[in-house]
């Protein structure tokens, strides 16, 4: 039994043969997959899906790099979607640094007023971090989320030891996708071998982050075995017992999720 705790399920790549994929995902002992929605029009693409498919759950957010045109007046129509009885997270959210499309004081207010959405509803964040480490971990550790159980995830985790820790010591899980089976990704499974048992979540970022061998190619919800077997390897673990605990991890944090099963 596994969760793909964040896939991209709505996007065009799968247009032509989601059932089947679907399909795959179940054969490979995948129970639930989790959808972030990327931006307001997005939240109701990923709805419908988890009204079409059963496991299929969502979380409603702007992402940094849709979030150039924030109006605060957005964060009622969040509300609004959150309401959905398979939405369990906020997200994704966060800041992007890298791609650099919308000014850094507006992916970070943005990321705010979401954060304070998030304890509002007493649900988890799923957050995106891409070379804003820094201001990711500050942002944070200042908002209400703070000092709860179970705050959220840094998904696709690709930062230093030092700011998995930080993120750890807040109380967040980390999230880890098929880069942790790249052949040059010695780091990232040293990192991956240090996160306790208890606050880790296995995903594929789906379409996006293919594992190997199927690098470069478009991923999809089946290939999270092949992420949980490789971060199995490297904690000298049996597959299915660090398996049971990611899935014991995810449903623990996207308590909704429990709620539903």
């Amino acid at each position: 039994m596994l969760i793909d705790t964040h896939c991209h399920l709505d996007f065009e790549k799968f247009n032509d043969d989601r059932d089947a994929v679907m399909a795959r995902a179940a054969a490979a002992g995948v129970t639930h997959i989790v959808i972030p929605a990327l931006d307001l029009q997005n939240c109701q693409t990923v709805l419908r899906l988890t009204e079409q498919y059963d496991g299929v759950y969502a979380a409603m957010g702007v992402h940094p790099n849709s979030s150039a045109a924030w109006q605060d007046h957005w964060i009622g129509l969040l509300r609004e979607f959150a309401r959905h009885e398979k939405v369990v997270a906020i997200g994704e959210i966060g800041l992007d640094y890298y791609w650099d499309d919308a000014p850094h004081p507006v992916q970070q207010r943005a990321l705010a007023m979401q954060l304070e959405l998030a304890a509002e509803l007493n649900l988890p964040v799923i957050i995106h971090n891409r070379e804003s480490s820094a201001d990711v971990i500050r942002l944070l550790g200042v908002s209400s989320l703070a000092g709860r159980e179970n705050p959220g995830v840094l998904h696709s985790f690709s930062a230093d030891w030092k700011t998995a820790q930080a993120a750890l010591d807040l109380g967040f899980y980390l999230g880890f996708t098929g880069p942790v089976t790249f052949k040059k990704a010695d780091d990232l499974r040293a990192i991956a071998a240090r996160v306790p048992l208890d606050r880790i979540l296995v995903e594929t970022d789906a379409p996006f982050l293919a594992p190997q061998p199927w690098r470069g190619k478009r991923n999809e919800p089946a290939y999270v075995a092949s992420v949980a077997e490789k971060m199995a390897e490297v904690r000298g673990m049996e597959t299915a017992v660090f398996a049971a605990h990611t899935t014991q991890n995810a449903l623990r944090l996207f308590s909704r999720m429990q709620e539903e099963t």
